[in-house]
Order: C-alpha cells, then sequence, then structure tokens
C-alpha cells in the first residue's frame, strides 16, 4: 500500500473515473435509469469501493490495478439500477 499522497491520488482519480462513467450511462441510458442524482452517487460510489477492493486484494498493485478495479464495480453497480425496456411486455402465467 502507498503513501498518503499516492491514496489520494488513487481515491480522486477513482471518484472522478465513477462520475464520468455515471454521466455518460445517465446521456446514454437516461429512459432506463432512475434520477441522475442516485445514478451520480452510485457511480462515484462504486468506483471508490471497486479501487479499495482492487488496492486490498492486489497489496500495492498501482494505480491502474485500482482504476480497472473502479471501472469493473462502477459498472456492475450501475448496471444494477437499470430498468427494462419498455417495449418488452411479461406475459401473466395465465394466458
Amino acid at each position: 500500500m502507498g503513501g498518503t499522497p499516492e491514496m489520494l491520488l488513487q481515491a480522486l482519480s477513482s471518484a472522478i473515473l465513477g462520475l464520468a462513467l455515471a454521466w455518460v450511462a445517465v446521456h446514454r441510458l437516461s429512459h432506463r435509469l432512475p434520477a441522475r442524482a442516485l445514478v451520480l452517487s452510485t457511480g462515484v460510489a462504486g468506483a471508490l469501493f471497486g479501487a479499495f477492493l482492487a488496492d486490498t486484494a492486489l497489496e500495492a498493485g498501482g494505480l491502474a490495478a485500482s482504476l480497472l478495479g473502479a471501472v469493473i464495480v462502477c459498472v456492475a453497480s450501475l448496471s444494477l439500477l437499470l430498468r427494462p425496456a419498455g417495449r418488452l411486455r411479461r406475459r401473466s402465467a395465465t394466458a
């Protein structure tokens, strides 16, 4: 695990990356996502958690490994917010 400046850089980089990924998701899939504030905060939180997880698992894996972990967990977190597309209809059990 690196020193304090390196950890701060990893956290800040991960938060900015999560915010950017969430912003892209809001603009591309706004019709399938809940409120913008929830999506943006989920993106940042997912990225920070992913960076923490990668840094803990890899023990000083570096900035690239932390950012990869941030992207993976951020995208997974954002995918949990997606609602089904409107044109898909479920059939009832009696039909």
